[in-house]
């Protein structure tokens, strides 16, 4: 038998060490022969772009260095998949039938479990024996029944640490000033959250955290920045991307309003929106610094146990389907919090696929 691997959706950390995870966990498996890994997503399988990847990593060096290298080495995509259209379906299955692949694994978030979900469900249709597995991935945080995602640690961690610095730099000046610093999420605030574990190491700041579970309102906003003000020469704003301004609460948009094959809006600019308002209403020095994409691939500070975890849930898919296991999703299950301790479960993708995890509120 042959398998098939794919990377979608966004890179990060650790999606590579999930792909090694698949990758060693087949050569292990003496029924495994070859092992493709599909060019851009699940566009490489319609258009028949597959690599050997047995030719490509060939030591223990490469996987390895593979393990380590953030990003996503097979490329993305952000393909959605129409369950209309046959033609598609088809080309998937010719694919799959030319080179034999009797197991397909697909590397992504939320809207990537769709792909697996519907994938799953048009293989089984058709009366083919072919297995897929969906493997979570997402700084987001916001895949629903995972404890947790492969990439959020070393997002998590890396704007931690960015945040203690930009809190350094913002402690010199002796006028008061405020520093707005947008962070990644779309719908649901996990990283930007994140940053309250510098508390822990005795910092303050940042002293306000806007998430996007949460209703926004500019006088509130304002009100709070002041409240902060009368504290400390220095305030920190730590605000999720994902947060809105009420549209008659502000003139126009900050927002360019186009969307992504699945609906979804490119955000950004709400940090420079805050940092207009503060200036205006408030007249201090401000400004604002947008993380953008600098979170999701920042290896060099990466998590271990996230790149651990990575490569032990890409190997325990590849058992799920040797053991007749298909439309699943692989999850972390938390055992236990001191020492830390997860097990590694599947569940149905469909439980997965187009859900997010929203961080809960207190109490």
């Amino acid at each position: 038998m042959n398998i098939a691997v794919a990377q979608s959706g966004g890179p990060t950390c650790a999606i590579n060490a999930s792909l090694v995870g698949v990758f060693r966990e087949a050569l292990k498996t003496p029924e495994i022969d070859a092992v493709f890994g599909s060019v851009n997503g699940i566009e490489g399988i319609i258009k028949d772009e597959l690599v050997n990847l047995k030719s490509i990593i060939t030591t223990n060096e490469d996987m390895e260095l593979l393990r380590q290298t953030p990003s996503t080495v097979l490329g993305s995509c952000r393909r959605k998949l129409d369950e209309n259209d046959e033609e598609t379906f088809e080309r998937i299955m010719t694919c799959f039938e030319k080179h034999r692949i009797a197991a397909f694994f697909y590397i992504g978030g939320n809207d990537s479990m769709d792909t697996v979900e519907k994938l799953s469900r048009y293989v089984k249709k058709a009366g083919k024996d072919i297995k897929i597995i969906g493997i979570p991935k997402t700084i987001d945080n916001d895949l629903p029944v995972t404890d947790h995602t492969p990439g959020f640690g070393s997002a998590a961690k890396y704007v931690a640490a960015t945040v203690q610095e930009i809190i350094r730099d913002c402690s010199v000046y002796s006028i008061e000033s405020v520093t707005i610093i947008e962070i990644m999420g779309r719908n649901a605030g996990w990283l930007t959250a994140s940053t309250c574990v510098l508390k822990a190491n005795g910092e303050e700041a940042p002293h306000l955290i806007y998430l996007p579970e949460g209703d926004f309102d500019i006088e509130r906003f304002l009100e709070d920045v002041r409240a902060e003000q009368a504290k400390h020469m220095a305030v920190v704003v730590a605000v999720s991307e994902g947060v809105t301004i009420p549209e008659d609460q502000l003139e126009g948009s900050y927002q360019n309003g186009v969307t992504d094959n699945f609906g979804h809006k490119y955000l950004s600019g709400i940090g420079k929106a805050l940092e207009t308002i503060v200036r205006d209403r408030i007249g201090c020095k401000v400004r604002s610094i947008e993380l953008n994409v600098m979170q999701r691939c920042s290896s060099h500070i990466c998590s271990k146990t996230d790149i651990d975890e990575a490569e032990q849930i890409g190997s325990y898919a590849v058992r799920a389907a040797l053991a007749g296991e298909t439309g699943k999703t692989m999850v972390f299950r938390r055992i236990s919090d001191i020492p830390y301790v997860v097990k590694i479960e599947s569940v149905d993708t469909a439980l997965v696929a187009n859900k997010e995890k929203s961080l809960p509120q207190a109490g």
